[in-house]
């Protein structure tokens, strides 16, 4: 046995994963089953469901993976209780699911609200309080894990209650890792910026200038888009022994993104919070021709 495998303890456990079939979650169910890892999956997309199937059954894995949507009332404690049922025990909890749709605050209306708020925040609330009696009860600790986004962090215009949403569960870990501590139970947050999965890919209509060389050397101070393995590595580390001692807090991998918290490192004029002069003039330039 190798020092991670060592350290990390993480073979044998087993880990409940929303959102795990694509993606982000792809990845981080990847990566976990890698240390050893069982894991239990649910997915609202079926290709992507049959597809992780296949490939953790061709790696020999024991799995558990459930084609559901988690704010179905009935798709998660469905899930978990398999979880109980197959393996007796729980030591990971990763929450993924989340999304978006862009608009102004005062165009949208309730049941846009609702809709976030279902999306972002609700199921969360509800796997923790499934998450949690199952791992006091078992005596060992464990690790809950919530996938935010750096806009929990900052303002983001276009994305009010989506924001919101994000934020509120960054609080909700915080609070619940408190309450949770006396019995080992580890709440964090893993907080990404820009990480181009097929989804946010669909949601930018394939804009590939998000991700162009200059503009990802402006807005992202390592100069890099983001990676699902960059992702998968924090929540690896939070689920492990590594972090035994780590609880209430939040991972960014964003390249430094939220550390530059509005400062740009603008073509020939360096970082700066503001657009330089020169690309003022060439803005306006470009609308008098």
């Amino acid at each position: 046995m190798g020092w991670f495998e060592e350290r990390g303890g993480l073979a044998g456990t087993v880990a409940v994963v929303t959102g795990g079939a694509g993606g982000l979650g792809e990845a981080i169910v990847s990566d976990l089953a890698a240390g050893g890892v069982l894991p239990a999956v649910i997915d609202i997309d079926g290709e992507a469901v049959d597809a992780l199937r296949r490939s953790l059954a061709e790696r020999g894995c024991d799995a558990i993976v459930h084609q559901g949507d988690v704010r179905d009332a009935d798709a998660l404690p469905a899930l978990f209780a398999a979880v109980d049922e197959r393996w007796g025990r729980l030591d990971t909890l990763v929450n993924v699911v989340g999304g978006t749709f862009r608009a102004p605050f005062t165009e949208t209306t309730p049941r846009g609200w609702d809709a976030l708020l279902r999306t972002n925040l609700l199921h969360v609330l509800h796997a923790c309080s499934l998450a949690a009696p199952r791992m006091r009860a078992g005596g060992r600790g464990g690790s809950i894990i919530n996938l935010t986004t750096v806009e929990a962090h900052r303002a983001a215009p276009g994305f009010a209650v989506y924001a919101a949403a994000k934020a509120a569960v960054e609080q909700f870990a915080r609070t619940l890792a408190v309450e949770l501590a006396p019995d080992g139970i580890r709440v964090n947050n893993v907080a990404p910026d820009y990480t181009p999965t097929p989804n946010i890919l669909k949601f930018s209509s394939g804009d590939e200038s998000l991700a162009t060389p200059d503009g990802v050397r402006v807005a992202i101070p390592m100069g890099r888009v983001g990676s699902v393995t960059d992702v998968s590595n924090c929540v690896v580390f939070l689920a492990s022994g590594l972090s035994a001692y780590v609880t209430g807090t939040t991972l960014h991998p964003d390249g430094g993104t939220f550390a530059s918290a509005g400062w740009f490192n603008w073509p020939d004029s360096g970082w700066a919070n503001y657009a330089p002069t020169s690309l003022l003039k060439h803005i306006a330039s470009g609308e008098e021709t």
